[in-house]
């Protein structure tokens, strides 16, 4: 496929590429979707990054290559996910619209099911291959559950079943997530391509703690020579940032290490009652003064968190691969994760961590005691070797070659 020319439509409805990663709805997908526009857009392919607009609507130009659409739908202000499907027509028709000015799409990428019952319809009527980006399944989250948390709906589930049949390809981020495509979605295995996302290993690097270190210990009060832990992601119970709490605690109690836990990240809309929960947690456990909670950061404060960092922990129930495993194994900073999911290829066991099977805080206390007594410098050099083999030009090469199985006409 010729790529210089050709004008994709990478659709993210309920969330902007734009957002910060770990606030609201925003995540490793909204991360993934700038890098990989960016690294297309080097190829010469000019990428319309298209989501709903909360406020006015507005067209920006991020990058050369690529323009950030917020498209009117719904009436302004946030409308919660499970509300999204409702406007999904209104916001199709905007995203077609769009498509019928200038040279026209390509093919529409769409980013989570949302935004694939959004704009099927749109690349039927265009007449263009439609490629969908799950990035997680309905299934596969049903089959994880923390405690108290709903179910996916079965309109998701209906919706990605049908989604996996008319798309005339799926990327999945793992094989992990192919595997519950093939087997509960009953996607063509045919149509899957599995590409992982990359890491950006000249911002995510060790290096910045010689400089970062003094400014982190500052800002989140933690005394110099104090272990430092971090949890990142979005404040939920999938992600289960309890179990981080809990194990902090064991390590007190062992007595052998002090470490502060940083968490960084804000709540999902409807799960703003966990930030409470946890901050109740870490007082009962007698860990108020131990815990940090940062918020969302920017690209370049998470950077400068992961190089101070001693160990970074993953403690959610699922993950469809986990961008943040290869972020912090850039910054030469060992995870522990549970054994399952995507964390069976986003963390090389052993090499760029640990993972446990279990999830009991004494195990993951074991673990983590384990990184901080090992060789530092020996850790954070397999660590960033293993991140070194996942870049977004791999990634974009790979998306590319998707798109040119699908015969994209050249314009």
């Amino acid at each position: 496929m010729r790529s210089a020319g050709t004008r994709v439509a990478m659709v993210s409805m309920h969330t902007s590429p734009a957002a910060p990663a770990g606030s609201r709805d925003s995540g490793g997908m909204n991360v993934l979707l700038l890098e990989l526009a960016r690294e297309l857009a080097c190829h010469g392919v000019e990428v319309d990054l298209i989501t709903r607009a909360e406020g006015v609507p507005s067209t920006t130009i991020l990058s050369p290559g690529v323009t950030l659409h917020e498209l009117a739908a719904g009436g302004p202000g946030p409308i919660r996910k499970e509300a999204l499907p409702s406007v999904s027509d209104e916001f199709g028709e905007a995203v077609a619209r769009l498509g019928r000015t200038g040279p026209g799409f390509d093919v529409v990428h769409a980013h989570y099911w949302i935004s694939g019952i959004a704009t099927l319809p749109v690349a039927l009527e265009l007449g263009i291959p439609f490629v969908q980006s799950f990035h997680t399944v309905g299934a596969m989250k049903n089959r994880t559950l923390a405690a108290a948390q709903a179910a996916e709906p079965e309109l998701r589930l209906r919706s990605e079943g049908f989604l996996a049949m008319q798309a005339n390809a799926i990327i999945a981020g793992s094989a992990a997530e192919a595997t519950s495509l093939i087997d509960d979605v009953r996607a063509p295995a045919d149509r899957i391509w599995v590409i992982p996302p990359g890491v950006d290993i000249g911002l995510f690097t060790r290096a910045r703690a010689a400089t970062a270190d003094a400014a982190v210990r500052a800002e989140y009060g933690i005394a110099s020579g104090t272990p430092v832990i971090t949890v990142a992601g979005r404040v939920q119970p999938l992600k289960d940032q309890a179990l981080a709490i809990h194990t902090l605690a064991e390590l007190h109690l062992a007595g052998e290490w002090t470490p502060t836990l940083v968490i960084a990240g804000e709540c999902t809309p409807g799960d703003d009652g966990y930030l409470e929960e946890l901050a109740e947690l870490a007082h009962n456990l007698g860990m108020g003064s131990r815990v940090r909670f940062a918020g969302a950061l920017s690209r370049e404060r998470l950077a400068d968190l992961f190089a101070v960092s001693s160990v970074t922990l993953l403690p959610s129930h699922s993950e469809t691969f986990s961008l943040v495993a290869l972020e912090s194994a850039a910054s030469g900073t060992p995870v522990v994760g549970f054994r399952g999911t995507g964390l069976l290829e986003s963390v090389a066991d052993g090499v760029s961590g640990v993972l446990v099977d279990s999830r009991d805080p004494l195990d993951w206390a074991v673990a983590t005691s384990a990184l901080l007594r090992g060789d530092r410098e020996a850790a954070a050099s397999a660590a960033r070797r293993h991140a070194e083999g996942y870049t977004w030009a791999a990634t974009a090469a790979a998306t590319l070659a998707v798109y040119g199985s699908l015969a994209v006409p050249a314009v």
